[in-house]
């Protein structure tokens, strides 16, 4: 089966800083993979990258089977990313935000989705509103049905609970589940909340200065580990990542082989 992701040597030199160094992995149709690590690990470069923003140093990125680098069109069209950190432009309604990415995206007749999406998502009450009058919660969620128009088959998710309350961030994450269930969306899942990610992820990668060193399902890791949880894993690996780093000959993946 050919891998929905499939990054090979992927590496991000900022002149004299490396922010992903040599990083090898694959995410299966319908996973949802995390990528997680602290803050500077390499997270969001590796996202950028897949996206295409940012032109990694060298490496490969393949997404559906497609090169991203000299098919990069072919693949953002069925592709898509929400980040808690990305606003949408604040001076329009939240009606005229969607219906524009709806049409960017291809959709002809696009109420019924974008009314679909927001009572998914449990801001239907906002469609006529200022986007700049929502809070951070409703502006999250906004976001997660713009990435939801165009039916993805790979979503990018950038830590899309951050700014929820428990509550909402439940509601959200079984949400993403039952779309996950229902179209088989591939999802890569940054995020500091380990409890979620644990119920969320059916695979895991730690990065640590822009490597991995630790990748597999969560209760197999902490299992390896002997790790009370991952919320202690991941304290462990932010202190001191070398300690869980993986043996690179066994662990590494045959690049052009999914």
């Amino acid at each position: 089966m050919t891998a929905a992701v499939e990054v090979c040597g992927l590496t991000k030199r900022f002149a004299d800083l490396v922010a992903v160094d040599e990083v090898d992995f694959t995410a299966a149709p319908g996973e949802i993979l995390g990528i997680l690590g602290p803050n500077g690990a390499g997270k969001t470069t590796i996202l950028h990258m897949l996206l295409g923003l940012i032109t990694p140093t060298r490496g490969t990125v393949r997404i559906l089977g497609l090169d991203l680098a000299s098919r990069r069109r072919e693949v953002l069209a069925r592709v898509n990313f929400s980040s808690a950190y990305t606003a949408l432009p604040t001076n329009l309604s939240v009606w005229e935000n969607l219906n524009f990415f709806a049409r960017l995206y291809g959709l002809r007749r696009p109420r019924r989705k974008i009314e679909t999406l927001l009572a998914a998502f449990e801001i239907e009450d906002t469609i006529g509103r200022l986007t700049g009058s929502l809070s951070s919660g409703q502006m999250t969620r906004l976001n997660l049905c713009k990435a939801f128009l165009n039916d993805p088959e790979v979503l990018l998710l950038d830590e899309p609970t951050a700014s929820l309350d428990p509550d909402i961030s439940e509601k959200v994450r079984n949400r993403l589940q039952l779309l996950q269930r229902e179209q088989g969306v591939t999802m890569l899942y940054t995020s500091h909340n380990m409890q979620e990610v644990q119920l969320l992820c059916d695979r895991v990668i730690f990065l640590a200065r822009g490597r991995i060193v630790m990748t597999g399902p969560p209760a197999e890791i902490l299992q390896k580990t002997g790790s009370a949880s991952l919320e202690e894993l991941f304290i462990a690996i932010a202190r001191n990542g070398e300690l869980y780093a993986t043996d690179p000959d066994k662990e590494k993946l045959p690049c052009g082989s999914g």
